[in-house]
């Protein structure tokens, strides 16, 4: 997990990220729900109620999730979302805590990996590999707020979506239930032993290439 360390009971971990530019659409007509015979009518004109930034950690093992919106993404809101998350329990009285998160600008590098240090000696920052943001459970998360709770996109204004978010994040946590993760260990092996085995036949024909070429 870190320092060469295998996690212990007494660690965490934590999917973190952000779902940016969630616009309101205000729609020049109201919104019909579907009724006998005919589905949901969904106005296409829309007026640009400006758009937010919703920022999450979830908790993979207890199904659990603590966001909040914000006007811009970077690493000061990313800094927000982290604190109130290390006074709750269980984390305050863990012995380390991971935030698995991908390569975004909030959070990318060794410089996001040092301020998160900074805030918390215990905190350690995970980035998942290139191209592979889908490891991280958050973007589960944010795939089920995108179907079900802004589709269809039809609000009056940034505080209606940002109510609806927090509303669905409370409805969440009154009985959390963690994902049915099936990608495991030997999955991400046998994934990467394809990537590497193509990476190697590409450079086989490269080479060969050349050598054609000289």
């Amino acid at each position: 997990m870190g320092q060469g360390q295998p996690r212990g009971p007494r660690d965490y971990s934590l999917s973190a990220d952000e779902k940016t530019s969630i616009q309101a659409r205000i729609r020049c007509h109201c919104s019909l729900p579907p009724a006998p015979r005919r589905p949901a009518y969904i106005a296409n004109d829309y007026a640009r109620g400006g758009a937010l930034h919703y920022l999450a950690a979830w908790d993979g093992r207890r199904g659990s999730v603590r966001g909040r919106c914000e006007p811009t993404t970077g690493s000061a809101p990313f800094g927000r979302l982290v604190q109130p998350v290390l006074a709750e329990a269980p984390y305050r009285s863990r012995e380390r805590l991971c935030w698995i998160g991908d390569n975004g600008s909030s959070h990318r590098g060794k410089a996001a990996k040092k301020r998160l240090r900074q805030v918390d000696s215990r905190l350690m920052l995970v980035h998942t590999p290139i191209h592979a943001s889908w490891l991280n459970q958050g973007e589960s998360y944010f795939s089920i707020i995108q179907r079900t709770v802004l589709t269809p996109n039809d609000f009056a204004n940034l505080e209606a979506v940002r109510l609806r978010l927090a509303l669905y994040e409370e409805l969440s946590n009154q009985c959390p239930t963690p994902l049915q993760w099936k990608f495991d260990r030997t999955k991400l092996a046998a994934l990467l032993a394809k990537i590497e085995a193509r990476q190697r036949v590409r450079e086989d024909a490269q080479f060969t290439c050349l050598q054609e070429a000289a």
